[in-house]
């Protein structure tokens, strides 16, 4: 076999090779795409039914939301820094989603729930939610009903320190975002920013 015709038979064994390297790739890309990433908190156990009452002296309860994403947040009205400085960024980051995604914000409904109910009555915990947004529902309860709440979404707290102010309450900071059947999809980054919050949004509702 002379040299030219050696040269062609390894070249077309290495482009055999090369094409039986890439066909599987090519058609893992077009026919196959990457499976969906999973929401962080898919599968966990947090959440559940719970009644509350508004600011009106109306009960609300968990299951008016089916359908709808939620936003929740566990707090109190009279916390000095924590809670003011989480729900302001969760709801600023909302409002940057909203902008941008005006139809699927509408789906969603912000709730603050509070965990001092001897203090955050109705009216309370109403004004303390209009604050910082119309769109941003205030809840409160008896104690029974609030810590059924705070254990169906496993939330920490506890009367904290007393203060010339009065007592603070020590609790978990945590917003989640929960799907539309009710169920956890994710934390949302309040401790980064309305720019991180809006981007979690985006990934998430659908």
């Amino acid at each position: 076999m002379n040299r030219s015709a050696m040269t062609l038979r390894h070249t077309s064994l290495r482009l055999t090779a090369l094409a039986a390297f890439l066909l599987p790739l090519a058609i893992a890309g077009c026919g196959n795409p990457p499976p969906a990433e999973k929401p962080p908190l898919s599968g966990a156990a947090i959440g559940g039914p719970f009644a509350l009452t508004d600011k009106a002296g109306r009960t609300v309860r968990w299951s008016q939301f089916a359908g709808r994403y939620r936003i929740v947040y566990f707090g109190y009205t009279f916390c000095p820094d924590a809670c003011p400085t989480d729900v302001a960024t969760m709801m600023r980051g909302f409002d940057r989603f909203e902008k941008a995604e005006p139809k699927l914000a509408a789906q969603v409904q912000p709730l603050f729930i509070t965990i001092d109910p001897a203090r955050d009555n109705q009216q309370v915990v109403g004004e303390f939610a209009a604050a910082f947004s119309p769109k941003l529902l205030g809840l409160t309860g008896t104690p029974v009903e609030i810590d059924a709440a705070a254990k169906a979404f496993v939330v920490y707290y506890a009367k904290g320190k007393q203060t010339s102010g009065g007592y603070l309450m020590d609790h978990s900071r945590i917003a989640y975002l929960m799907g539309r059947q009710g169920e956890p999809i994710a934390m949302l980054p309040v401790d980064q920013g309305p720019e991180a919050v809006s981007a979690e949004l985006a990934k998430w509702v659908k």
